[in-house]
């Protein structure tokens, strides 16, 4: 009842939100210089059965993006404990570097890409103060062997780290501002945190933080509501929604948090691959269509333009490249090359 109560809450702000934007608030300006990036994902590479440094090359080279947000996945860089493998990152980062690209290094336990947590195994049973510990020795490793790398211009501490999505263990109380401090007391760089675009009001996160990413989502499977499915049996466990937040619900917000806050704010996770039931390298054309096809793709670019936003990262790469090199289908890798 506390978490439907919570939830119901949530939902009636966003309500008044909403109302307020469409009654009192005219369209956001319109950006200019807008620069667009995208997320990369290693493991997300290699679910989908490609060469992940193929398609990481390709991003640089044919895409020529210049703006990048790499994952970096605890699992991935700990495999055994005490036992660091920096050499996949650190030939990302020098691709990034050769090509002039710019980096946001996403770390942390929860790290873009499901499942959100990426424990190593060794790691899961530790208590919550002994996998905090160990995150905090991550990050130290992470920033002292990055901190002079000029590529890297922010640090992302987790992923969304108040929003109750993934596959996470429970989290020491002030998890956050430790990690936070941490980074601080080793380098100068800027810190960002990100949170939900939709399903939350930002402050809590946005506060710590020198720059805040959201996420936009306008087609998804949602299992908000499965709790009460277990509770009542009246809703189903999952379904489609398309979001009926207008552009200038999110300027609204951001401006809110430019006004209070003083952070510049971007879109960190812009939608651009299909939110499926399962994962994509399982499920049908038919089903990805449900959520994201070109003509969603065309549309969604075209929503992110009428924010007033001037800063944006893909979220989807990946999959544009699987659909160009496996399924012969390069439209969507084409569409965004007009924009970088």
């Amino acid at each position: 009842m506390k978490k439907f109560l919570k939830i119901f809450t949530l939902i009636i702000l966003i309500l008044v939100i909403i109302l307020i934007t469409y009654l009192f608030i005219g369209l956001p300006p319109e950006a200019e210089n807008i620069k667009w990036g995208v997320s990369f994902s290693q493991k997300q590479s290699e679910m989908l059965k490609l060469d992940w440094k193929e398609n990481y090359s390709a991003i640089l080279k044919d895409l020529k993006v210049k703006f990048l947000r790499i994952s970096v996945h605890w699992d991935l860089i700990e495999p055994k404990e005490n036992q660091f493998d920096f050499s996949n990152l650190d030939w990302q980062i020098n691709q990034a570097k050769e090509f002039g690209t710019k980096v946001i290094l996403a770390i942390g336990m929860k790290t873009p890409r499901w499942p959100e947590c990426h424990l190593p195994d060794w790691a899961k049973n530790l208590s919550s103060e002994e996998q905090q510990a160990r995150v905090n020795k991550l990050i130290e490793n992470l920033i002292l062997r990055y901190k002079n790398e000029e590529a890297i211009i922010a640090w992302q501490v987790e992923n969304e780290p108040f929003f109750p999505f993934g596959e996470c263990p429970s989290r020491k109380k002030g998890f956050l501002d430790e990690e936070i401090n941490l980074i601080k007391s080793l380098d100068s760089r800027k810190i960002m945190t990100t949170d939900s675009g939709e399903w939350s009001l930002w402050f809590k996160t946005a506060k710590r933080s020198d720059v805040f990413g959201i996420s936009l989502y306008r087609r998804v499977w949602s299992t908000t509501f499965s709790f009460l499915h277990e509770v009542f049996k009246v809703f189903p466990k999952g379904f489609y929604v398309e979001y009926p937040f207008p552009p200038k619900f999110y300027w609204l917000k951001a401006k809110l948090i430019e006004k209070f806050l003083h952070k510049r704010v971007i879109i960190a996770e812009l939608q651009a691959e299909p939110w499926d039931p399962t994962a994509l390298s399982g499920s049908s054309f038919e089903e990805q269509a449900k959520t994201m096809d070109f003509k969603k793709f065309q549309e969604i670019i075209t929503f992110a333009g009428k924010t007033g936003f001037d800063e944006f990262y893909f979220w989807g790469v990946e999959w544009w490249y699987w659909l160009k090199t496996k399924q012969n289908d390069a439209r969507f890798w084409n569409e965004a090359a007009k924009l970088f």
